[in-house]
């Protein structure tokens, strides 16, 4: 049997149909993430590469952080890449908590032990800031988001966030 309905001509000639009850009402949610794709994917991998030392866990994080923001855009879209970079950091901070460590790196050029100690050293560092500050300095610094884009995720002014390693905002 054959379908005697039309149906709208396809946007894309590989395409399959689609019946006019279930064609699109606006733009999809992704249109603007898939648009941001690129930018907040090497956002998320440089801050896991820079808190890991290590491509392959920097690429999971980077894909978790990515996975996450998809879910939450319409949420996210206008502070998606603070908010990536945040998120990131979080993984990355929880994969450095979980660690077993025997644990070994995979590049035979890196001193593991050296690199350990200096994420340790590091994290133990950013537990003594206040909250508020402890995100100001893993935003600007380690995630290396503006200071118009951490202001903005946190709430607060662009002034405060220049005199963060010293107050905090």
């Amino acid at each position: 049997m054959t379908d005697a309905t039309p149906h709208p001509p396809a946007a894309d000639p590989g395409d399959p149909p689609v019946a006019e009850d279930q064609a699109p009402t606006g733009p999809s949610p992704a249109t603007g993430f898939d648009a941001r794709f690129d930018e907040l994917a090497r956002t998320a991998y440089r801050v896991a590469y820079r808190m890991l030392g290590d491509r392959e866990e920097a690429r999971d994080i980077a894909q978790e952080a990515l996975a996450r923001a998809y879910a939450r855009w319409p949420k996210v879209e206008a502070n998606a890449s603070a908010w990536v970079s945040r998120v990131a950091t979080n993984l990355a901070l929880d994969h450095i908590r979980r660690r077993r460590p025997t644990e070994r790196s995979r590049d035979p050029d890196t001193d593991v032990a050296q690199v350990a100690a200096l994420r340790s050293d590091l994290v133990r560092a950013l537990r003594t800031l206040p909250r508020r500050q402890r995100d100001v300095v893993v935003l600007r610094y380690l995630a290396d988001v503006s200071e118009a884009e951490v202001a903005a995720l946190l709430g607060c002014r662009g002034g405060p966030v220049k005199r963060v390693p010293h107050d905090g905002c």
